[in-house]
């Protein structure tokens, strides 16, 4: 299946953040839409990525995914308290609440690739990058200059939660909308 001259990405693993946490970001997802046309991302559950999307070969299942995950990352007790203050933007493509990099953030992501690539070999790679956790608000339809003005508003907020990092997240794209389908408790 092909669309836009790429292979349609099928999955990703994330952490699903608290109603509280979720209910005012997607406010701010409101705005981006109301204010500036920001439409992206919006059929996608508020979360912080730890695999980004990829595309799961035929011969392996959903169901592989969590079996792996359960076995390999959940027994390890990787669930922290997590920290997010205010928003940030990577450029003019992506704006989101700020999750602050952490250790037991890096660990959690490096575990749950780990176990993806040893149950689905190939499937997807580690970035490279250090890891910078965040909640995405608005990316790949931001009109051009408009970032620092929305962060400005934004930031008058004053978001700073902590927050309880515990649960592993399988999303898959169904009917063109990313959908949590296995959510797996972390402890």
């Amino acid at each position: 299946m092909k669309q836009n001259n790429f292979i349609q990405q099928t999955h990703f693993i994330g952490v699903l953040l608290p109603e509280d946490l979720t209910l005012t970001l997607e406010d701010c997802r409101r705005y981006m839409n109301e204010a500036y046309g920001c439409k992206s991302g919006h059929g996608t559950p508020i979360h912080v990525t730890l695999v980004p999307p990829f595309r799961l070969p035929e011969e392996y299942s959903t169901e592989d995914l969590a079996r792996a995950i359960e076995k390999d990352v959940l027994p390890k007790g990787l669930g922290f308290s997590a920290h997010l203050e205010n928003f940030d933007a990577f450029g003019d493509r992506t704006l989101f609440g700020k999750v602050i990099a952490s250790n037991s953030w890096t660990q959690l992501r490096d575990q749950t690739v780990k176990a993806i690539l040893n149950a689905c070999p190939g499937c997807t790679k580690k970035d490279q990058r250090p890891f910078q956790p965040h909640a995405t608000v608005a990316n790949r339809d931001i009109p051009a200059g408009v970032t620092t003005d929305a962060l400005q508003v934004m930031n008058e907020l004053n978001l700073v939660e902590d927050f309880s990092v515990n649960n592993i997240t399988i999303f898959e794209r169904k009917s063109g909308r990313w959908e949590a389908a296995v959510v797996m408790e972390l402890s």
